[in-house]
């Protein structure tokens, strides 16, 4: 068994990880996991990764797991059905996910509105929401965990979200050196500094 191709939720050894080892232990694997037949040989799962963790801890050699037939598409639409109604997922998790399925939906020909409205229906979360996330797929890691450590604010990430990957890097590193946060005023005008061409280290100083 092999992860899914950039999965973005987290495998954490936590506490809830402790309790799902102590009763795969003493239960086994109640619920099978979801897999596809990989090319390269082998199954990359679908959904199941932290029971397929607690597996290994506990010690199994083989965990049971449903066996589907289906395209990258379609596979990671399921993936990201089968985690996102998680309550501990993190924002940048969501947010990668939500991306990913997204794309999925676009590539299977579904337009983009459209693809916004089945993905609200399907979650429980608004349109606004789900769109917001998806910008914020676009931050660098740096930004993303200080949205996730809740010292950026997901309005703050958004309009950061329409800068460079190295805008966006010096950013992070004046916010770091000068030990600041960023407002919904600053950040607006850090977006537009950038859209007009105006943006520079110096500046943000």
């Amino acid at each position: 068994l092999h992860p899914f191709r950039n999965h973005p939720f987290k495998v954490c050894d936590d506490e809830k990880m402790e309790e799902m080892v102590e009763s795969v232990k003493q239960y086994g694997i109640l619920v099978p996991a979801m897999a596809r037949e990989r090319e390269q040989g082998g199954y990359e799962l679908i959904s199941g990764h932290r029971r397929h963790h607690a597996a290994a801890l506990a010690g199994l050699s083989s965990m049971p797991v449903m066996v589907k037939n289906c395209n990258d598409d379609e596979a990671t639409v399921i993936m990201v059905d089968a985690n996102i109604q998680r309550e501990d997922i993190s924002i940048s998790e969501k947010a990668k996910a939500y991306r990913m399925k997204y794309d999925a939906m676009k590539h299977q020909g579904v337009a983009g509105g459209i693809s916004l409205e089945e993905m609200s229906e399907t979650a429980g979360e608004s349109r606004k929401t789900i769109q917001r996330l998806i910008y914020l797929s676009n931050l660098c890691d740096g930004l993303l965990d200080l949205i996730d450590r809740k010292k950026l604010g997901v309005a703050q990430g958004v309009d950061l979200s329409f800068l460079s990957t190295d805008e966006q890097e010096t950013v992070l590193r004046v916010m770091e050196d000068m030990g600041i946060m960023v407002s919904m005023e600053q950040s607006a005008g850090i977006k537009k500094a950038a859209k007009d061409g105006l943006f520079s280290e110096s500046w943000l100083r």
